[in-house]
């Protein structure tokens, strides 16, 4: 019961030293402060600005850049409760491709390519990992998936 009440009691002076600190700075000017009519401060010597951002050679492509983003989905793929499968029959390894549209497809290891309304970009961002190439044809980011 008293550690509270000295807590309380503190909690009260800490917020009436704030308030005078506030009331403090409420008259205009402030004491401290020269006035706008003071001359001004001389001016610090140019030195060369250096930009904030990486080159252009560093720089990640953003995904405007880029058609799409692809990974590998080995395990069977379930959607809503129920494992999506081909029409040719396969049921894993899958490469899951998420387009600039916001769109998803699915091609599985014969070839066969279709679109998955069930799943978006979310999905997508939620499931794969970094991006850790890029690769300027969809014949080379196969081949790296190993397709």
């Amino acid at each position: 019961m008293f550690r509270r009440n000295r807590a309380d009691r503190e909690f009260r002076e800490a917020q009436r030293a704030g308030q005078a600190v506030l009331a403090m700075h409420t008259e205009l000017p402030l004491p401290d402060c020269p006035s706008p009519r003071a001359a001004p401060a001389p001016a610090a010597p140019e030195s060369t600005v250096v930009p904030d951002f990486l080159p252009a050679d560093f720089r990640a492509p953003s995904r405007q850049d880029v058609s799409g983003f692809m990974m590998r989905w080995d395990l069977p793929l379930v959607i809503d409760g129920e494992v999506h499968q081909c029409h040719c029959g396969a049921y894993r390894n899958w490469i899951v491709f998420n387009m600039r549209d916001d769109s998803v497809w699915l091609r599985c290891e014969a070839g066969h390519e279709a679109k998955e309304s069930r799943l978006d970009t979310a999905w997508y961002n939620r499931n794969s990992g970094p991006v850790d190439h890029f690769h300027p044809t969809l014949d080379e980011g196969l081949r790296h998936l190993g397709h």
